[in-house]
């Protein structure tokens, strides 16, 4: 079995947080990203919007366009207006050929709300999922149509935060809706990464691979700190720097024939945590773990 690197360009530059790498060219982004040895590279606000413009900074550094965010507002929009809303950018990693859009339900989000604490996360009833999955399908449905599988991330501060919502979303939803599992989003809101692989693996085409520093998490206060609030406190850093076990978390996927882009994602200070070291790390660290799982990884 197979694996591809990926990394996101979150860790040089922020675009919830302009002070984190506010000046970081793109240019240095990109080529510390294939230095570290990774072969492909998320989206992010610094990237090219046209699919020419994108193609040659990507060429440039020999990387593959692997993904990138898409905020999603179903909970609030019909689906006739979502599918016009992600039209463009669908149209754009369709001609980069990227594997996946990552779609996040932003309705009333507060993860880039630095006033806003984290228990004040909007909330969606139980009974509101079925009407909600099966927009969301109809929207995978149609990115599927396009060439590009909708990746549903689950997300602190969202509507999908937990793993209970996790599972009604997922419970409520057409198999067109891929899962994205993001460890640390998942750590970090209570669950458990290795029964969200079990239950849902057969659904996962996409995967972020970030770590947490425990004595941040456990000083954090959802009622009073906010999602930014903790990212500056550096609750998150890459695989091998944190809490997580990487090593049975790749055996799991690997039990369920995972293949695809692992992405390294970690919100952090490039001040206090040097972008292309702390990238180094992360790929070292989820290289082992993938070894010895059985995995190949390929460019």
């Amino acid at each position: 079995m197979q694996l591809k690197f990926g990394m996101s360009p979150i860790s040089w530059t922020n675009d919830d947080l302009p002070q984190l790498g506010g000046d970081t060219s793109l240019e240095t982004c990109l080529r510390e990203t294939r230095l570290a040895g990774y072969s492909g590279s998320e989206m992010g606000g610094k990237f090219p919007k046209d699919s020419a413009s994108l193609a040659k900074v990507l060429a440039e550094h020999d990387l593959q366009l692997v993904s990138g965010w898409f905020s999603g507002t179903l909970l609030d929009n019909t689906v006739e207006n979502e599918l016009e809303r992600i039209k463009p950018q669908l149209e754009l990693f369709a001609s980069l050929y990227a594997p996946v859009i990552v779609y996040g339900e932003t309705w009333e989000t507060v993860q880039n709300r630095q006033d806003q604490p984290l228990m004040n996360k909007p909330v969606l009833a139980e009974a509101d999922f079925p009407a909600y999955g099966e927009r969301l399908t109809r929207v995978a449905e149609f990115c599927a149509s396009q060439g590009v599988p909708l990746a549903f991330h689950h997300h602190m501060g969202t509507g999908v935060e937990t793993e209970y919502e996790l599972d009604l979303a997922m419970e409520n939803t057409g198999e067109a809706v891929g899962l994205l599992v993001d460890t640390g989003h998942l750590l970090f809101a209570g669950g458990d990464i290795l029964r969200v692989i079990e239950k849902y693996g057969h659904r996962i085409n996409h995967f972020h691979a970030k770590d947490i520093r425990a004595d941040i998490l456990k000083t954090v206060d959802r009622g009073k700190d906010s999602f930014l609030d903790c990212v500056l406190r550096g609750v998150f850093t890459v695989p091998g720097d944190g809490m997580i076990d990487y090593g049975p978390i790749m055996k799991a996927l690997a039990d369920k024939k995972f293949e695809g882009w692992v992405i390294v994602e970690a919100e952090q200070d490039p001040a206090l945590a040097d972008p292309y070291e702390y990238a180094c790390i992360g790929y070292q660290a989820l290289e082992k773990a993938a070894s010895n799982a059985g995995y190949t990884i390929v460019e």
